[in-house]
């Protein structure tokens, strides 16, 4: 059964960290490119960062780039998502998808290219 399980949301303050994990099951990490998107309340979904599954090669938008790293481990088909010096504005729910791009077009990494999202996990940035 395809699956992708976020966990690891929570409440932290400004300039803390917190590492989001996305448990994978029915394909394998190596032939899928997997990606991180977001999305606050009243604003647009937002893809973050998105890592190839067969070269290990990663790409990050403007917004989080020198803050987040996107990892993976193919033994336990699991990606994370290690952000740090988080600021409020990182606020949203946090999605783990499936897709066969990880191009940035325009500045942004396009939601269409992703087949399968995962359920979300909160993560809040509050003083």
């Amino acid at each position: 059964q395809l699956q992708l399980v976020e966990s690891g949301g929570g409440l932290v303050q400004p300039g803390g960290s917190l590492r989001l994990s996305c448990a994978a099951s029915g394909f394998s990490l190596d032939d899928w490119v997997i990606g991180w998107f977001r999305q606050a309340p009243g604003k647009e979904r937002e893809g973050v960062s998105c890592i190839r599954g067969w070269s290990g090669e990663t790409n990050y938008v403007d917004s989080v780039n020198g803050r987040f790293t996107i990892s993976k481990d193919n033994a336990k088909n699991t990606v994370y998502l290690q952000m740090d010096k988080l600021k409020a504005e990182d606020t949203a729910v946090y999605y783990c998808v499936r897709g066969r791009s990880c191009a940035i077009v325009a500045g942004a990494i396009r939601a269409e290219v992703y087949d399968f999202w995962g359920q979300g996990t909160q993560v809040t940035v509050s003083a």
